[in-house]
């Protein structure tokens, strides 16, 4: 079949790859119908992430079809289209049943990688290297999924596949974010990055009762796209002191929340943004943590920072004197998608979450590479390339 792979630093061709097989008594394969882009994609083609190998398929967001379902299976039925969570998780483990789903102590067949870089492994996720686990990705025609049970979640009538979508990872990892952060009524949010998770972020902050929700990007479509479709406002952070505004909008505080929807190569303004790039290059830091340090900056004394950009490793410059001294709290994760998909499905069937306008460039998977190409160079405006797998 054919697949949309990762070739080495920024290079990705479509080739034949073996179709998947059934491996364990839990799997099912789904034929994929759509399956969109990420922005922590883009690390993986920058060489930032270790452990990918050439032939790699990538995509990790996802919708389809059942195709074939192994005994083990007993909730999934051939025919059903479903969504599927991008963190493989079993569900038993101990981290599953507190709902940290994304801890999974057996969704990553090779927790080697991670235990050296982090102290402990994480679960696994699809096309994301094999520290995550080696699962080959979603774009490609069928894809196998562990514990089908418990990751692949039925779509409700009336939800279109292009909605549909972005319950696999966009609107879950947001929904993290908010509701690890505490979001509670009455809150002031704040939320750096208007790309699909920021903008998710930001409309699970709203439903959770924030008074006041604020995005914070550069690019003029992202921002208009918050203002029309997530009903958030919005800071252009090349046209004003970010900090500053925040507090001018806030009676002198500075938000209550504040959430970091970039991740690992962050841009920012100024001497400082320089610095960091070249000491990535170097490879003396393996992140770019601009948008982090500003979240820090700007959040009120004792309010909370939450992390849901994708880092890997190192970052220097790091303002922990402000965490401790202003008595923040500090968080982050991957997304618990299995905890929030059928909410956020079943808001989906009511309205409440749109996300269609994320996706205005659906493309054949044969054009894959200009897609990659378009969505990092954000050619036309582009948040998310989507790829249609069925047609």
């Amino acid at each position: 079949m054919k697949a949309l792979t990762w070739r080495g630093v920024n290079e990705v061709a479509v080739e034949d790859v073996p179709e998947p097989t059934i491996l364990n008594d839990h799997d099912a394969i789904i034929e994929v119908t759509l399956s969109a882009t990420c922005g922590s994609d883009l690390h993986l083609l920058g060489g930032y992430i270790p452990a990918m190998r050439s032939g790699d398929v990538l995509g990790h967001e996802f919708m389809g079809t059942v195709v074939e379902v192994w005994p083990g299976v007993r909730e999934r039925r051939v025919g059903k289209r479903v969504v599927v969570v991008s963190f493989t998780s079993c569900g038993r483990c101990w981290y599953c049943q507190q709902g940290l789903f994304s801890l999974c102590d057996n969704g990553n067949p090779n927790p080697g990688i991670t235990e050296a870089l982090w102290g402990q492994a994480i679960g696994g996720c699809y096309g994301y290297s094999h520290a995550m686990g080696g699962y080959a990705g979603s774009h490609a025609r069928y894809i196998r999924v562990p514990y089908a049970d418990q990751g692949a979640f039925p779509v409700p009538d009336g939800v279109s596949d292009e909605r549909a979508l972005f319950a696999s990872d966009a609107a879950p990892t947001g929904w993290t974010g908010a509701d690890q952060a505490g979001v509670k009524a009455g809150d002031t949010v704040a939320v750096w990055g208007a790309g699909g998770v920021g903008q998710m972020a930001a409309r699970a902050a709203a439903l959770m009762g924030a008074e006041r929700v604020v995005v914070v990007d550069r690019y003029a479509n992202r921002l208009e796209q918050v203002r029309t479709h997530i009903g958030a406002e919005t800071l252009d952070y090349s046209q004003v002191d970010v900090p500053a505004a925040l507090r001018e909008m806030t009676g002198g505080r500075g938000p209550d929340v504040c959430i970091e929807a970039v991740g690992m190569e962050a841009h920012a303004n100024g001497v400082v943004h320089l610095v960091d790039q070249v000491k990535q290059q170097l490879r003396l830091q393996t992140d770019r943590p601009g948008a982090v340090r500003e979240a820090i900056y700007a959040c009120r004394k004792g309010g909370t920072v939450f992390t849901l950009g994708v880092f890997g490793g190192f970052v220097d410059s790091f303002p922990l004197g402000a965490v401790m001294n202003k008595a923040l709290t500090l968080r982050g994760a991957q997304q618990h998608g299995h905890r929030y998909i059928p909410e956020i499905l079943e808001r989906m069937s009511r309205d409440e979450v749109r996300t269609e306008h994320l996706a205005p460039h659906v493309m054949p998977l044969e054009e894959g590479p200009a897609g990659y190409r378009m969505f990092k160079e954000k050619e036309d405006g582009c948040v998310r390339s989507v790829f249609r797998l069925d047609a």
